[in-house]
Formats: C-alpha cells, structure tokens, sequence
C-alpha cells in the first residue's frame, strides 16, 4: 500500500466544483506511472495503460467531497453559506472551517449557541460562519462569494488498521482506482486501462460523463463507499450486511453487469480475498449510473467500500478493504480479454 498517497489524498480540500489542489496531486504522482495521463476542462484527471489497445476498462473514483459555499457576508463580517451535496447540517456548529480562497485557506469557526442546538430541521442556511472579520467590507477582503467549505480536520489512523478522517467518501476510491491501475500494469495487463479521480460526482455527476463519454470503454467500474451496518442503531435490513474489515464490496442491482460481477467474484477466488455483498433496487448513486448511459451503453459494475459514518467529519474505514479493492481490480483487469462476451446469451 502507498500510505502516503493516500495520507496525502486525504488531507486535500475538494468540495466539489474545487477539486483542483487534488486532482493536481494526482496528476503529478501518476505521471510517471502510466503511460498517458491527462485532465480535462472539468479537472478530471485520467490516468491510462495501453491506450491504443481496442478493449478499454474505465475505473472511476470521484476526487470530490461535500461542503458548504460561501453565499453572503453580513454587516458585521459573518459568513453565511449554502450545502455543496447532501451533508449534515447538524455537524458543522461548533467545528472549526477551512475556506478554500483564490489567495489560500482562510480559516474559521462555525457559530454555535444553545438556541441552534435545539433547531429542528438544521438546514445549511442556518449556519453562520466567524473568520474573525470586524465588518463585511474587512471579510470581502480574505474571501468571495462562491468560495467552498470544509471541515478543518486530520487523518488518524485507530486500531486494527482503520482509519478516521472527512470525505474518505470518495477520495478513497480515487486512490483505489489509481492504484489498481498501477499494479495491474506490474502484473502485465494486456488490455487498455483507465483510471478516472472524476470531478462534480456529489453535485453534477460531470466527471463521470466527460470521461466515458472520451474513453467510451467496453466496461466500466465505479470504485465507492457504501454504508455498513456493524454500529449502533442502523438496521441491516435497509443497509444489508456489511461491515468494516470484511473486504470489497459488489453491488447486485436492476443496472449492474452479472457477468462483469462474476469476473470479480472469480477474480476474488484467484486471490482467496474475501467480498461482501449488497443489493439495492434503482440507481446506485453513483459515477456508475453516469457511464453506463454515456454513448451506446456501458455495461457496469460497483465495488464499494465498507465505510461509517458517511458524510460526517470523522468516516471510519478499513486500510485492508481499501488495498484490497485495489488488488480485486487490479486481478480482473488482468482477467479480462479483447473478446470477452459480455452478452447474457
């Protein structure tokens, strides 16, 4: 496992619309990986392995994480904001702020009092943010309208080789994604591989569709977080059975590939790599839902993982079920060939 680039994805601001200090990261790591590496007008960067090989696979984690945006300054030089994707409103007062400028991070304080604590239905709207101005004309000087939010938080790593960190929804699956490219090509991989850290996955779903739409792969793989069910009031009926810990997960669904899935689960046999299994009905929620309706059609799959807490500052996850997904996608890569059939019959 490359710790430290993950360590360092996820100390990365990338409210989506802002990905660009992220995704810069990516770039310059990849760079002398793979054999192509592009971004596009959007700020998705692609990372590719034999591109001229006529069997293309696209592999995508989303680069970008939930915040808030800056709508207006009061009088008295307090920010108020709106949601940039579904965050809680109620785990933001009280918590320290990083607002991500043209001139660098301004940093603040979101209001909390006794009264707030008791709203129901907290909506973004609600929230005021202290950057220790004294008036607005002293706040429009640090920061604009539009500028994106964050959580001002780490990464810890806890015991038995998980981790705690903010938007490990999806930057995990960006580092994943990359990675299985980069150990499918030490393996040898004959086909043609591109892994996407797409922009906009949490507001406009645009990364995913310039990039398969350009790519117009033969398959393609959304690399995820899903819910887990193994804490304190959830209920495994809505979640399934899920835990941190216990491996990949895929994804049964009305849209997902059966054959792509069974590539993976007989990708996981050749590894003696444990998987977990989900079902949901509808859209996935995910990149996924944007490529496979890009061009022709892409047949997809959806390999998740096991994560707590999602959308709040303090995401639990496993290192194991992150390295992994890489090395389950890294194996089917390598599994698959130019003449697959990926007809039911």
């Amino acid at each position: 496992m490359n710790k430290d680039f993950l360590m360092e994805l996820l100390g990365s601001n990338s409210v989506s619309g802002s990905e660009t200090e992220i995704e810069k990261k990516i770039y310059d790591h990849m760079k002398p990986i793979a054999d192509i590496v592009t971004v596009d007008e959007m700020g998705t960067v692609t990372a590719a392995v034999n591109p001229d090989a006529p069997f293309r696979v696209l592999m995508t984690g989303h680069a970008d994480e939930i915040g808030l945006m800056v709508t207006a300054v009061t009088p008295d030089g307090f920010l108020k904001v709106t949601n940039i994707g579904g965050i809680y409103a109620t785990t933001y007062p009280g918590h320290k702020v990083r607002i991500s400028t043209k001139n660098g991070i301004v940093y603040g304080a979101v209001v909390n009092t006794r009264e707030l604590c008791k709203k129901e239905d907290l909506k973004a709207s609600d929230l005021t943010i202290d950057i220790g101005a004294v008036d607005k004309e002293d706040a429009l000087k640090a920061v604009s309208l539009g500028d994106t939010v964050n959580f001002d938080t780490d990464v810890r790593e806890l015991l038995n080789g998980r981790i705690t960190a903010r938007a490990m929804d999806d930057r995990v699956g960006a580092y994943i994604v990359m990675e299985a490219l980069t150990i499918a090509k030490q393996k040898g991989v004959s086909i043609g591989v591109y892994a996407a850290s797409t922009t906009g996955e949490e507001t406009t779903g645009n990364g995913a569709y310039f990039t398969a739409s350009r790519v117009r792969p033969n398959i393609a793989i959304a690399v995820d977080v899903t819910y887990t069910s193994d804490y304190a009031g959830i209920d495994a009926g809505l979640t399934g059975d899920i835990s941190v810990g216990k491996g990949p997960v895929l994804c049964n669904n009305p849209s997902i590939h059966k054959k792509v899935n069974e590539k993976l689960l007989e990708a996981a046999e050749k590894l003696h790599m444990s998987v977990q299994i989900e079902a949901a009905n509808g859209r996935t929620g995910t990149d996924g839902d944007i490529m496979h309706r890009t061009g022709l059609g892409v047949p997809f799959a959806l390999v998740s993982i096991p994560l707590r807490y999602m959308h709040c500052p303090d995401e639990v996850g496993s290192l194991k079920d992150i390295q992994d997904c890489a090395e389950l996608l890294a194996q089917f890569l390598c599994d698959c060939t130019e003449n697959m059939n990926l007809k039911p019959f």
